[in-house]
């Protein structure tokens, strides 16, 4: 009988197993002995087995020869190999935590690195999963992935939705498509008090950000008779105050979005003003009204989605929330979020310091949240660790 032959083996140069063995996950390009290990040899998407220049096995991995982070480690044990059975090892450990912590069946499910499968991501909404495979080993296990989510979580319907900017690193296509059973457009997940139609098809990222979960429970504890929610997506922010009494404005610059807040409002039962529009431009025209609010949400895009957009990304978080400011009442609430893991926290705090000094008001950081606890952080990766959410008071600089 002909041996089967094992996964290519991936040699790093001298020297440089020392982060891998400390705990990260990733391995550049430049990390790789080239002589030992032909890289033009090696398939975007296959397992390799990943071993130091003095020949020690540090982990399966999945490569792409092709991008800068060249390998990610997938298991560090030898009799693991990455397949179906591995898998389903990392889905129940994931399961077992997210079903202690929430008890409505909606949360990440799986989040990377964080959780042991680099470059995949699945979102449950009850009996529904959106996945989403970042990388060209995620896009060739695919099968793999649907065997282990079938026998873990047995869902009714499972959709993916590989269109993030991710994939362009990886060269890899971009698509939606239902993989198993029927995925409405349109499904409940169930965050506090309420229930949320999440746009899975249609919707930005997976159609929901579980990762805000968390802060939108926080904010529940602020008394806010105004309240503004600014990239507001589909609104959940600014439905939880309404839902509490507060009079809710929202501003996106999509107008499908504000259809969906319009929608949600009607059908919770709950009024809802809405402005269309660059939220720049939005909040200077109702400064101009002379409009004011007891609370602002501000939570927008990555400003600085690379290193070379700090400076740049960093005035225009500067810029926003300084229109924010303005619009508050003379004693109100400001929620700063940024989802950029290249904006460090004390950064943006010292953004909005600068903010508050420009226009004579003076803050008070009240509590600074996180990511949702759905989203653990790989305490040797720091970009597992991107959200900030930051509680501020605002009042008049001589208050």
């Amino acid at each position: 009988m002909t041996a089967v032959p094992g996964p290519p083996e991936l040699k790093l140069r001298p020297r440089e197993d020392r982060r891998v063995r400390a705990g990260h996950l990733w391995i550049y390009s430049n990390e790789i002995d080239t002589l030992a290990t032909p890289v033009k040899d090696l398939v975007a998407g296959e397992i390799v087995r990943v071993v130091s220049d003095r020949g020690r096995f540090l982990g399966y991995a999945g490569v792409n020869p092709h991008t800068l982070i060249a390998a990610r480690i997938l298991s560090r044990d030898p009799d693991r190999a990455p397949g179906a059975g591995w898998l389903k090892h990392r889905l129940n450990l994931a399961l077992a935590l997210r079903s202690r912590l929430y008890a409505t069946g909606c949360y990440r499910l799986l989040f990377g690195e964080s959780d042991g499968v680099p470059g995949l991501v699945a979102d449950r909404f009850g009996d529904y999963l959106v996945l989403q495979a970042g990388t060209a080993t995620m896009e060739a296990m695919k099968g793999q992935v649907m065997d282990a989510i079938t026998a873990v979580v047995e869902p009714r319907g499972v959709l993916w939705r590989n269109d993030s900017g991710a994939r362009d690193m990886e060269a890899l296509d971009k698509y939606v498509e239902v993989a198993t059973g029927e995925v409405p457009e349109l499904v409940p997940v169930a965050e506090g008090a309420l229930e949320f139609m999440a746009p899975l098809h249609a919707g930005q990222k997976t159609g929901w950000f579980f990762d805000q979960q968390d802060n939108r429970h926080r904010f529940a504890r602020y008394p806010a008779a105004r309240v503004l929610d600014v990239f507001c997506y589909t609104g959940a922010w600014g439905l939880g105050a309404a839902s509490r009494g507060a009079d809710a404005t929202f501003v996106d610059s999509s107008a499908q979005a504000l259809g969906w807040v319009e929608a949600e409002g009607r059908r919770l039962g709950l009024p809802t003003r809405t402005h269309h529009g660059n939220a720049f431009d939005v909040l200077r025209h109702l400064r101009d009204e002379g409009r004011s609010f007891d609370a602002v949400i501000v939570d927008p895009p990555a400003f600085i989605k690379r290193r070379k957009d700090y400076k740049q990304g960093l005035a225009a978080y500067q810029r926003i929330n300084q229109l924010a400011m303005l619009l508050l009442d003379r004693d109100g609430w400001l929620v700063s979020c940024s989802c950029s893991h290249h904006l460090p926290l004390d950064d943006l705090l010292a953004a909005l310091q600068r903010a508050a000094r420009h226009i004579s008001r003076s803050i008070q950081v009240l509590e600074v949240g996180g990511q949702s606890a759905d989203h653990p952080v790989h305490p040797s990766i720091v970009e597992t660790r991107y959200l900030k959410a930051v509680f501020c008071r605002v009042v008049p600089a001589d208050a």
